[in-house]
């Protein structure tokens, strides 16, 4: 493996598209897009991406509505970049979010918050300070 940072691709899979779309477009302040489906999916799956550049290192992702794909639930968190993660956390509630760990210290790897979106997925967000 020849990236500095091997995860490429992640989902985050939802039951209201439109309602995690304003969430994460208002926590993070980014615009998705939506992703043109293929033949294959017959309208069974929807995915609005999040900005994202192909040729670089690193990961970018999608919302997904999926039939027989529920939201939340699931084992796996996504961390966010963020100059200050306590900007992004207050904007959580009234994004209609829930805090589960305010800012907290992650030693010298810097700070994180966790909370839950309005599909019930947690994320984090990450910063240096």
């Amino acid at each position: 493996m020849k990236s500095k940072n091997p995860v490429v691709w992640f989902e985050i899979y939802v039951d209201d598209l439109e309602r995690a779309k304003k969430f994460y477009e208002h926590v993070l302040e980014v615009k998705l897009n939506e992703l043109p489906s293929s033949s294959d999916s017959n309208d069974e799956m929807k995915m609005l991406a999040f900005p994202m550049e192909m040729e670089e290192d690193g990961a970018s992702g999608a919302l997904v509505k999926m039939t027989g794909v529920g939201a939340g639930g699931n084992s796996t968190i996504i961390y966010f970049r963020s100059e200050d993660c306590a900007v992004e956390e207050k904007k959580i509630s009234n994004a209609g979010g829930k805090i589960f760990k305010p800012k907290m210290s992650i030693g010298e790897y810097g700070f994180i918050v966790l909370a839950y979106d309005t599909e019930g997925n947690m994320f984090g967000i990450h910063s240096q300070v």
